[in-house]
């Protein structure tokens, strides 16, 4: 079945874009664990929030992904340029546009 997250993270005031240009960087090993869709979002009413949406083959897939070596870089080079506000649920598809 097809796994859903869904996050926010904060970013300190004026860091918002290297947060998400982080996020940007080279997703080719995501795909290749079964990354169906990678999104990250704005909305001016928070400035400083980052939405990322992802979809997966599995809850597996997603869960691997967090084992890359440039997924854990990532995320530790994001960290100081975060205020620690985090959101996040994953979920299981049971259908929709695009399911």
């Amino acid at each position: 079945m097809t796994f859903a997250f869904a996050g926010t993270m904060r970013a300190q005031p004026g860091r918002r874009d290297d947060v998400i240009a982080l996020l940007l960087a080279d997703q080719s090993a995501l795909a290749e664990l079964g990354c169906l869709s990678y999104l990250v979002g704005i909305n001016d009413t928070q400035p400083d929030l980052v939405y990322v949406n992802e979809l997966w083959v599995s809850a597996e897939a997603h869960t691997a992904s967090l084992q890359l070596e440039s997924v854990k870089a990532s995320i530790q080079d994001a960290l100081p340029m975060l205020t620690g506000d985090f959101s996040n649920v994953g979920f299981e598809v049971v259908g929709g546009l695009g399911a």
